[in-house]
């Protein structure tokens, strides 16, 4: 067993949580306290909140409210004070200032806390990013907009490592190629996305410079990911505080510093709801009303369904063996479900699918199949040999 947690570790498998801190047994999710007082969450990780007096005793953050009154019973609202947004728990069985740990509001301490296994184990050079999904955790006053603001959600960040001369290109290089990502790879709506820049008196205290990549949501303009220059700031910190060398040797000049970090961070929740919101339309197919969801290719949950137009036992095997054709090179739902086939479809229409498949009984003559696209209700018949380079070309 030893040998094998070593191994792990060696080569990158697995890494000791918190390590460089002493380490805290069984979790990931939770690191101990001296980890988020290195890094300034436990004096800067806080939203301004005030209370009302009146008949509801709501809370609200006060950034979200304007005057002095409650904006649910009109009573008044108390002076604010800042509120940390993080969860304290303890680790054991005893309940002191030692056992002390803060489920993570953010993935990246764990990839700084982390660095110097990471460059032991892979060997990367500078410039290079660390990337990591998982979930975080922030005790939100407010939580609300469906799932846009929420206390437990799956963050997604990166931490891309750089030289301390070069953070303005690649700062300026992932905001680019992050908007890009949105627009050419998710296909959002360019006209609804935008760039917001953080003045100075706004930032973070780890950031020289942060953008927004905003995006146009009913409720006005919001966050959808950001985009961070920390500098070296939370390496810095932690090799004060820990006081384990997290230097990076440059194989190219010898020399050692501690790399800049340049970070995009968004939760998988906010894409979730932006992908929606952008693809939700309504309109009119032969004067009845239809819902729509024009997701690009790359997110619909499916992307070709197949439909045979009956439950007759000759469209169902060749319907069969057309989805099994599919299989394979495209994310494929069968649907021989009961019902008129214009509400297969519009079932279709309501997740997004791009194209049906529709098998009817001129197939069994001509082998060839109808494929119904979903945005322009078009329809071209196709043999069924051509069929998955036909659907290729199309998506």
């Amino acid at each position: 067993m030893e040998k094998v947690v070593a191994l792990t570790k060696r080569r990158g498998f697995i890494f000791p949580s918190s390590e460089i801190y002493g380490g805290i047994s069984g979790s990931t999710l939770m690191m101990p306290a001296a980890v988020w007082a290195a890094s300034g969450h436990l004096e800067n990780f806080v939203d301004p909140l005030r209370q009302c007096l009146g008949q509801c005793k709501k809370r609200w953050r006060a950034d979200h409210v304007k005057g002095d009154r409650c904006p649910e019973c009109g009573g008044p609202l108390d002076e604010p004070r800042m509120f940390n947004l993080m969860f304290k728990t303890h680790v054991g069985p005893v309940e002191d200032h030692a056992s002390e740990v803060y489920l993570r509001p953010e993935t990246a301490q764990g990839m700084f806390v982390d660095f110097k296994n990471v460059i032991n184990s892979t060997r990367v050079r500078v410039p290079f990013g660390i990337a990591q999904q998982g979930k975080a955790f922030r005790n939100e006053i407010t939580p609300g907009n469906f799932v846009f603001r929420v206390r437990e959600f799956e963050l997604m960040e990166m931490e891309y490592f750089v030289k301390p001369n070069e953070d303005d290109e690649w700062f300026k290089y992932w905001r680019e190629e992050r908007r890009r990502w949105y627009v050419e790879d998710l296909g959002l709506s360019p006209d609804r996305l935008r760039f917001y820049e953080h003045p100075k008196e706004s930032l973070s205290h780890y950031s020289k410079q942060t953008t927004d990549i905003e995006y146009e949501f009913p409720f006005g303009w919001g966050e959808l990911e950001g985009v961070a220059d920390r500098t070296d700031f939370d390496l810095r910190v932690h090799q004060e505080h820990s006081k384990e060398d997290l230097s990076y040797l440059d194989p190219e000049t010898n020399q050692r510093y501690l790399p800049w970090v340049i970070e995009p961070a968004v939760s998988l929740e906010r894409i979730f709801i932006t992908l929606l919101l952008d693809a939700y339309d309504e309109d009119v197919i032969n004067n009845e009303p239809r819902v729509v969801l024009r997701l690009h290719a790359n997110v619909a949950p499916v992307q070709v369904a197949v439909v045979p137009l009956s439950k007759k036992e000759g469209l169902i095997k060749v319907a069969r063996e057309v989805q099994s054709s599919l299989q394979g090179r495209f994310r494929v739902e069968y649907d021989q479900t009961g019902g008129h086939i214009g509400r297969r479809y519009r079932r279709q229409d309501e997740i997004g699918t791009p194209f049906c498949v529709t098998v009817d009984f001129d197939t069994l003559n001509d082998r060839a199949v109808t494929i119904r696209q979903r945005d322009s209700t078009q329809q071209e018949r196709v043999p069924i040999a051509d069929l998955p380079d036909r659907l290729q070309q199309l998506l």
